[in-house]
């Protein structure tokens, strides 16, 4: 066998390899100290969606005004996602404040 069609294989080994990877995005979703339960319930569904595809959500609470007075609001949003979404995801970030938004980042529970 000769070298160039030695390369051609392995090129062609190292292509199939590449396309079957799974890239992993990152996701958000954001959410205000005063979003309804509703509205909750629909986004809490796309970050479900989203897990399972196998990407990371970041879910972020916004303060506008004088919610930043109730950040604990924000953050009991956070706890309640936490604690909802306990069996699909692990955290990897837990809720944090950074200036005027609270995030926390999940990711997808593996696979057996």
């Amino acid at each position: 066998m000769d070298f160039g069609k030695f390369k051609y294989r392995e090129q062609k080994r190292a292509h199939e390899m590449k396309m079957k990877q799974k890239q992993v995005h990152l996701k958000e979703i954001k959410l205000r100290p005063v979003t309804d339960e509703h509205d909750y319930q629909i986004k809490l569904r796309s970050v479900k969606r989203f897990l399972e595809d196998g990407d990371k959500v970041k879910i972020v609470v916004q303060f506008r005004g004088r919610e930043m007075a109730h950040q604990e609001l924000g953050l009991n949003y956070l706890e309640k996602a936490k604690v909802d979404l306990a069996d699909d995801a692990v955290i990897e970030q837990n809720p944090k404040i950074e200036g005027r938004n609270a995030m926390m980042v999940i990711s997808p529970k593996k696979k057996k």
